[in-house]
């Protein structure tokens, strides 16, 4: 569904948000997608819980395995899962080794991905294709694609019977769209293939984020439920617990999943241990009305854009605070050209936000949350149409 440029009105801010984080005041923050931001009831507890450990590292340390399974077990609940089908782990690009590290792979077994995967996730899937001697094929995904079923009818349509693993993304890191819905999961699994599901930006953002019929699944927490950074979680289906493989041996391996995935010497565990005070926070804000106010924020945003530079808006995802959006042809297609339209937007105008490369035109992504505010899009249209009006 695409969002009408006329009708997209702006939602009120939220009270009492007004003073939540730390941002700097003078830049337009338009990115909460990729690094979030923490609020600051959330630093105070990670800062807490820091002074607690260095007043007694022994202590800290001996308690660490019970307070890590406690820890697991509040954001299982948060996050309608069972703790004993997850672990913490530092964000995606961890679980994501994990899960292709468990999956048994044979020389001409086939890998699905689409065009539309997270970089990183599509070189570790790469990376274990040539090791195992797997082809990878790539669904390519028109950026007009209309809605999840011809999503589904594309990816479907590449299943051969050599297919034995499929990574795809909850919803996109670049086009911020679904794309493994819980119907093509379904329809995956009845043909027996294995899959593991980029679900980044799911964990506050959908009321619902695991996907019960995917292998694998995996998110950030530092994104929309305001966790401290090098906060994700991996949960895995039953049948799988025995066979995963933690990225290194520790004390706690004889355990099993999840404590040997999670434990780790001498990391610092303190994001994990307050990561629930995150999602206290968002209840305490009201989580259904902080999705609500985000997803229409995303809308204004993007209807901004598309109004007043003629931008094509994609196809949007209901409940997602992002919205994707084509620029001209010519502009941020290669990797050079959109970071330099990323740079440009910073040091001249002082807005974050993201453009991804795309031929024919890159993409420009824009996030909401509940610090961002209706002029911040307009200052972003404003610096985009002065980028744009100049040559090369």
């Amino acid at each position: 569904m695409i969002e009408d440029p006329r009708t997209a009105e702006p939602p009120a801010p939220l009270p009492g948000t007004d003073k939540l984080f730390t941002l700097d005041p003078v830049a337009a923050h338009l990115n909460h997608g990729s690094y979030g931001t923490v609020p600051v009831p959330v630093q105070q507890e990670q800062e807490r819980l820091r002074a607690e450990q260095e007043r007694d590292p022994d202590g800290f340390f001996a308690d660490l395995p019970r307070r890590v399974g406690a820890a697991r077990t509040a954001l299982a609940a948060e996050l309608g899962t069972d703790p004993a089908r997850l672990a913490l782990v530092a964000n995606v690009t961890e679980a994501v080794a994990v899960a292709l590290d468990s999956v048994p792979l044979a020389p001409g077994d086939r890998i699905l991905v689409t065009d539309h995967g997270y970089g990183a996730v599509t070189r570790a899937v790469h990376r274990r294709a040539e090791e195992a001697g797997a082809e990878v094929h790539t669904v390519r995904l028109p950026l007009d694609t209309p809605d999840e079923d011809a999503v589904r009818e594309a990816v479907l349509a590449a299943v051969t019977g050599r297919t034995a693993l499929a990574v795809l993304d909850q919803l996109s890191s670049p086009t911020a769209r679904r794309i493994a819905g819980p119907g093509l999961l379904a329809a995956l699994r009845a043909r027996g293939v294995t899959t593991v599901v980029d679900g980044a930006h799911a964990p506050g953002m959908l009321p619902e984020p695991v996907e019960p019929d995917a292998d694998f699944w995996f998110g950030n927490l530092h994104k929309w439920a305001f966790a401290p950074r090098a906060t994700g979680v991996l949960a895995v289906r039953p049948e799988w617990a025995g066979k995963v493989r933690p990225l290194a041996l520790s004390w706690e391996h004889h355990r099993g999943f999840p404590a040997s995935v999670e434990w780790r010497g001498t990391y610092d565990y303190t994001p994990w241990l307050a990561a629930p005070a995150g999602f206290g926070l968002l209840r305490e804000l009201g989580a259904g009305q902080v999705r609500r106010h985000n997803e229409a924020l995303a809308a204004h945003g993007g209807a901004v854009l598309a109004d007043r530079l003629g931008l094509e808006p994609l196809p949007a995802t209901a409940g997602v605070a992002m919205r994707a959006l084509r620029l001209p042809p010519g502009r941020g297609e290669g990797d050079e050209a959109a970071v330099a339209v990323m740079t440009e937007l910073w040091r001249r105008h002082a807005v974050r936000t993201v453009v991804r490369p795309w031929p024919g035109g890159g993409v420009l992504r824009i996030s909401a949350q509940v610090y961002n505010r209706p002029h911040e899009y307009g200052r972003l249209a404003a610096g985009l149409a002065e980028l744009l009006s100049r040559r090369g």
